[in-house]
């Protein structure tokens, strides 16, 4: 990098522009400590570094992985300290993979389950009349147990 290039700041909406995110999650990712306070020019406008760019793309790629904005903003800020987080990223990694192997059996039964929910369908709808009400999803709904967590514990956290 050059003496120009370190000195070198962009704005929020060119920080927005060069990694493809709204301003608006520029803004929040400076409020939530994973993008290191912007300097105010004496106009008031929030002034990031030239790698600013390239913190905003290790989030989302992080984000993208599954990492939670609390996990980034910790081993970042132990980075940014001079700290050397790297067992504890390789520690969140694991139980993320971990995660999304038990995401994919549960997605792979559903699949299972639907699957055959429309075989079984099929067979109905040909015995029904046409605009005869067959109640698919009740038959469906009565037959599921609750095998699965709840949806909102599968989000990110």
């Amino acid at each position: 990098m050059s003496d120009a290039d370190a000195h070198a700041t962009c704005t929020v909406g060119q920080l927005a522009r060069l990694t493809g995110v709204s301003p608006d999650t520029i803004r929040h990712y400076e409020r939530v400590g994973v993008l290191p306070a912007a300097v105010r020019g004496a106009n008031g406008y929030r002034r990031f570094p030239a790698d600013a760019a390239r913190r905003v793309m290790l989030v989302r790629r992080a984000l993208d992985a599954g990492f939670s904005l609390a996990d980034l903003r910790s081993v970042l800020g132990v980075r940014d300290r001079g700290g050397a987080p790297c067992h504890e990223v390789y520690a969140m990694a694991e139980r993320r993979l971990a995660e999304l192997n038990e995401r994919i059996g549960e997605l792979e039964r559903l699949r299972d389950e639907l699957h055959a929910a429309l075989q079984q369908w099929r067979v109905q709808l040909e015995r029904a009349t046409r605009g005869q009400r067959v109640g698919l999803l009740d038959a469906w709904a009565a037959g599921a147990a609750p095998k699965r967590r709840p949806r909102a514990a599968l989000q990110r956290r």
